[in-house]
């Protein structure tokens, strides 16, 4: 097995075990509101489109552009408001889920086709790079963001809001991003 293929392997894990837990978050009973089950349904479809992405040609390449074509528009157009925010703040916080969904149209574009990133035009892999640069800040802020509250020590009332779904989250950006500038 050479390094792309060991890299490869370790990123399929990482997307089965995010469109696990995503699974599961959509089928919970107490899953919460119909639009956090079909966000959660979104980043499973995508994380397991991710783990199969590198394993050889992507069927059904336009259903899948459209799906998450529509995911992309999904999270900004839907954005649920927590108690004292407004719908542009819920609409900011929902951007990197639309980010990653273009990621993965941008990917479904470019894998397996004879013009792949590493042969495609500059333009295409700026977009590229832009696309995995965004998504590794994205993917740097939601895996430190409770950092903070993890060295506030014993003796506070700090509690963590979602400490697995914020790993997952990172780590799916994260994913994206080195899917993303590695040659498939």
């Amino acid at each position: 097995m050479n390094a792309a293929d060991t890299v490869h392997a370790l990123l399929t894990a990482l997307f089965v075990g995010a469109a696990g837990y995503a699974v599961r978050h959509a089928c919970a009973p107490s899953g919460g509101a119909w639009r956090g089950r079909v966000d959660h349904f979104l980043h499973a479809a995508m994380a397991v489109a991710m783990a199969a992405m590198p394993w050889g040609p992507v069927p059904s390449r336009m259903g899948q552009t459209v799906l998450f074509t529509a995911a992309a528009l999904w999270f900004p157009l839907t954005p649920v408001r927590r108690a004292g925010e407004s719908r542009s703040a819920a609409t900011v916080r929902r951007l990197p889920s639309a980010l990653g969904m273009t990621a993965m149209v941008w990917m479904l574009r470019t894998a397996h086709a004879p013009h792949a990133l590493h042969h495609a035009p500059p333009a295409g892999s700026r977009v590229a790079v832009l696309l995995a640069l965004c998504l590794l800040v994205c993917a740097l802020w939601s895996l430190t963001r409770d950092m903070p509250v993890l060295r506030a020590g014993p003796g506070t009332s700090a509690v963590l809001r979602s400490p697995y779904g914020h790993f997952w989250d990172g780590s799916m950006a994260l994913g994206a991003a080195v899917m993303l500038v590695m040659p498939h």
